[in-house]
């Protein structure tokens, strides 16, 4: 087993045993590691501790983060949901497929993709000369199954393996060495709602998750919840376009596309990330080991 392995079986055991909090050493047993190796294999490749990264596995946060959420509509309107939007540390433009690369289906365009190892399981990233149209997570049909979804959005297009051409976007995420240093771009097919949930997904802060009925709300159809839940399922472009941060008013996790125990494995990376910026951000303040 590799190492994004272990990582990936360590955290699905601490989602399914959170409500008793094993200690390191039982975590650390499961990935047969001492635990001096796993707690540093751990920060590594997720960023924070097994500590941190297990008391984000809580509902009661998730309710809280909901509750301070009401300046969702604020950083949207400061983003500017017509245009580019910001995510977390990197600026991210979203840019949809017109009307004539539609019709065309992809011809002429060749699609480079790769397949990449992350604490989540493996990732297909694609992207076209204008950026990123599809990360998704390789689930237990394999890499075709992805292959087969990307050419159905393109289906005249030319599709080309260099995985180093798509290495960037996943070590930007993942802390392996290089970073987006510039205007990250995402080259996404959509309907017009959808591609304006996907924007509304770029306005929620790291660390912070909204409810459904928030989205539509922001979007000006507070009615719309369910059709923004099925707009959220079709996102093609995976932690990018962050839709790991909706979650039901009531705290609950509700869905996702690649399974709701990875959902609850990538909000809680996250918000452990998030928490370590603000400590050492804050003098004085101490971190959690």
């Amino acid at each position: 087993m590799d190492d994004y392995g272990r990582i990936e079986k360590a955290m699905a055991y601490m989602v399914e045993n959170a409500a008793r909090q094993p200690d390191l050493a039982c975590v650390a047993a499961q990935v047969h590691l001492s635990m001096y190796h796993f707690q540093r294999l751990f920060r590594r490749h997720v960023g924070v501790s097994p500590k941190r990264f297990l008391q984000a596995l809580t509902l009661e946060r998730a309710k809280c983060l909901i509750a301070s959420s009401a300046s969702l509509q604020e950083a949207a309107e400061g983003v500017g949901l017509s245009g580019g939007s910001r995510l977390f540390d990197h600026f991210v433009t979203l840019e949809a497929v017109s009307p004539g690369e539609f019709k065309k289906r992809g011809e002429g365009v060749t699609l480079t993709y790769g397949i990449h190892p992350s604490p989540f399981g493996a990732v297909l990233v694609a992207t076209t000369p204008r950026g990123i149209c599809r990360m998704a997570f390789i689930g237990a049909a394999g890499i075709d199954e992805q292959l087969a979804l990307l050419e159905s959005q393109w289906p005249r297009s030319r599709l080309v393996l260099d995985a180093e051409a798509t290495q960037a976007p996943v070590e930007a995420l993942f802390g392996g060495g290089a970073s987006v240093s510039s205007t990250l771009s995402l080259h996404v097919a959509g309907t017009n709602f959808q591609i304006a949930v996907w924007r509304a997904l770029l306005a929620i802060p790291e660390g912070a998750l909204a409810s459904y009925g928030q989205i539509a709300q922001v979007l000006g159809k507070p009615g719309a919840s369910r059709a923004v839940g099925s707009a959220i399922g079709a996102n093609p472009v995976a932690l990018w376009i962050p839709c790991h941060r909706v979650i039901q008013q009531s705290g609950a996790l509700g869905g996702y596309r690649w399974g709701v125990a990875r959902k609850q494995m990538v909000q809680a990376w996250e918000s452990g990330r998030h928490a370590a910026k603000e400590s050492e951000s804050e003098p004085g303040r101490l971190s959690l080991p």
